[in-house]
């Protein structure tokens, strides 16, 4: 088997992200879109317009975890862990087609900066990795119990009668806590306090900026 040099690593990874940030990524089998058989409910034209931004942000998210997972996987030096990590990306796939499928449903658009998010998690993905499998693990934790919280914000703050949105979440939020616990049972080292924070900082601009663009 014929292996792939640097340059041909490069190009996956630039397909990918055009994907990624372009279109709606193609998925395999996959589960049915959690609104499915949903009614849909009657919102006024301020309430679609703050559900269509809180889906803009989580649909950035989920850009950024493809480019963090995928960054990972590249400089992994276990290779079940690498196969672990690109499974993962496989299985954010979802949520991002059906942020999309929201999006969509609210007559609305994804964010103009997914590049950004998705190359700038790419980057710290693939550092993460040259550092060690453990600290990328840790990455993978502190990054699904920061997004777990970042979930149950927003569901906090739908409105009673959304239950389509409600679902979405819902179902990503449990995917997420499934991430973090993976890897922290596979070794996760725990961040220090100030790369916690920083993290933290970087998903409130991430965040604010989604929401509006």
């Amino acid at each position: 088997m014929k292996t792939l040099s640097v340059i041909d690593l490069l190009l996956i990874e630039l397909e990918h992200s055009l994907r990624t940030c372009q279109v709606k990524p193609a998925i395999g089998a996959s589960r049915p879109y959690p609104a499915e058989g949903t009614d849909e409910t009657d919102l006024n034209d301020q309430q679609t317009k703050h559900i269509a931004g809180l889906m803009r942000v989580n649909n950035a998210g989920e850009v950024a975890a493809q480019g963090l997972y995928r960054g990972q996987a590249i400089s992994a030096r276990n290779k079940t862990i690498k196969n672990d990590m690109l499974q993962a990306a496989s299985e954010e796939n979802e949520h991002l087609n059906w942020c999309q499928t929201r999006l969509k449903e609210l007559h609305s658009k994804r964010s103009l900066l997914d590049p950004f998010w998705y190359w700038g998690s790419f980057s710290l993905g693939l550092g993460a990795g040259l550092i060690g499998d453990k600290w990328s693990l840790g990455f993978v934790e502190e990054t699904e119990n920061q997004v777990a919280k970042h979930l149950d914000n927003h569901l906090n703050q739908l409105p009673e009668q959304d239950h389509r949105t409600q679902r979405i979440l819902q179902t990503m939020q449990q995917d997420e806590m499934k991430h973090a616990v993976y890897a922290h049972n596979a070794g996760a080292a725990k961040l220090p306090k100030p790369v916690q924070q920083a993290m933290n900082l970087v998903s409130k601009i991430m965040t604010f900026s989604a929401y509006r663009i």
